[in-house]
């Protein structure tokens, strides 16, 4: 085993020991999925006071509407039980906080000596426009229902609270 993760593994092994979401099904039990960033701060089902099972969870940097989150969207609203999509980026996010991919490539090739101009990573620093574009991305989707209710917020790093935005 790589030494690099036996942390992880042990840590699973005690977590294993005294597991109980065993027999889940493996739809959304409340019906929802979230859209979020991949940034540690968020703890979608606990912020939203939900239970594992009750939701999917999607993520990726910066919390934005790919070609895959659609893709995934479609999978869980025809096979998952998923009849509502909420969309929820945070404050203090790093891809909101440059000035478009040209900045994060250019960081990236100069301190790492990467060139990922091959990546497209979606930045954005006006968060509000992203997720109103990202909303109306998910809404307009033409395998995805007309009336699938969808909705974003803007969830808070330091506070924990949730600002709905296009509701």
């Amino acid at each position: 085993m790589n030494s690099a993760f036996d942390d992880l593994f042990t840590a699973n092994a005690e977590y294993a020991a005294a597991f109980r979401l065993g027999g889940l099904a493996p739809v959304a039990a409340r019906g929802l999925a979230v859209m979020t960033c991949m940034d540690s701060r968020i703890e979608p089902l606990q912020t939203l006071g939900l239970q594992p099972g009750d939701a999917k969870i999607l993520r990726n940097a910066g919390a934005r509407v790919t070609d895959d989150t659609l893709r995934t969207l479609v999978l869980a609203v025809y096979l998952l039980q998923v009849d509502r999509v909420l969309v929820m980026p945070h404050t203090r996010c790093k891809m909101a906080s440059v000035s478009g991919d040209d900045e994060v490539h250019d960081l990236i090739e100069r301190e790492h000596g990467v060139d990922t101009r091959s990546l497209e990573f979606r930045t954005d620093n006006d968060q509000i426009g992203a997720l109103r574009h990202d909303l109306e991305r998910v809404r307009h989707h033409p395998l995805l229902p007309r009336d699938l209710p969808v909705a974003g917020g803007l969830y808070d790093v330091d506070t924990g609270r949730i600002e709905p935005v296009d509701v």
